[in-house]
């Protein structure tokens, strides 16, 4: 078999298309390149869809616990301390299990154990409490004669948030919040390493990547295939988060725009 074939074979394998069985035996570079990177779709697909929609659930929780009103300052403080304050895996294995106990109430819940619903909402929980913390940061951060001259302006509610704080707040939190995207597409490698099984072999990058390393007894040739495909992708992320952080920074002169410095977690 060629790698044109094997790749229009294996291409969309994770998603259930193209062949059903797997390699056995033989195995070559073509057919872990593709099948590896066939799995990186669902790691793509956790991390933007969890990335964009925490963002507004981190926001709403930033603003939350710099609230002055006592019940949704304490809302969004367990909120951010629970999902903090627990592995990511564990969140996954206790959150498959609640599934699980729901669906055996109603049917209804039944797509909750599945790793595109299931695992999703465990990943936007998560990047949200993390994401708060680093917007309430730079909230608490936001210069008061910023806040003062939107006062001396008559700004006040909606429209003083929306075009002094929320702008201000993300200039400040977006080099930090650039540190989380990266991670969050990291974690993306243990939904099938936690609770939620992979169905009819529709694994992400790590899940084909740990096949390939138990067949052939070799795990120096597909990890570090995973791991050129997730370099690749940092890059990606960077390279969009870079620009909008210039977007950002735009009105400011140029020593006075804020670094993008990378420091990347060791452990979640």
């Amino acid at each position: 078999m060629s790698c044109i074939e094997t790749i229009a074979d294996y291409g969309l394998r994770s998603l259930g298309m193209g062949e059903r069985l797997l390699p056995r035996d033989g195995f070559t570079l073509c057919q872990q390149f593709t099948l590896i990177g066939s799995g990186m779709i669902w790691n793509i697909y956790f991390g933007v869809l969890a990335l964009t929609s925490g963002f507004f659930l981190a926001t709403a929780l930033a603003v939350g616990k710099a609230s002055s009103f006592g019940p949704a300052r304490k809302a969004a403080e367990w909120f951010i301390f629970i999902f903090r304050g627990s592995p990511l895996f564990i969140q996954f294995f206790f959150a498959y299990f609640l599934f699980l106990s729901l669906k055996a109430v109603s049917p209804v819940f039944d797509p909750l154990t599945a790793a595109w619903a299931g695992a999703l909402i465990v990943l936007f929980f998560n990047t949200a409490a993390y994401s708060g913390e680093i917007f309430y940061g730079a909230l608490l951060s936001i210069p008061k004669g910023d806040l003062e001259a939107a006062d001396a302006y008559g700004f006040s509610g909606w429209k003083k948030f929306s075009k002094i704080t929320w702008p201000t707040m993300l200039r400040l939190a977006w080099p930090a919040y650039t540190n989380e995207a990266i991670f969050l597409f990291h974690a993306t490698t243990l939904v099938f390493f936690s609770g939620f099984p992979a169905r009819q072999q529709k694994g992400d990058a790590l899940y084909y990547a740990n096949y390939f390393a138990d067949k052939t007894f070799n795990p120096f040739v597909p990890y570090p295939i995973l791991a050129g495909y997730f370099i690749l992708l940092t890059l990606v992320v960077i390279g969009l988060f870079g620009l909008i952080n210039k977007r950002l920074n735009r009105h400011l002169p140029q020593d006075a725009r804020s670094k993008m410095k990378l420091k990347l977690n060791i452990i979640r």
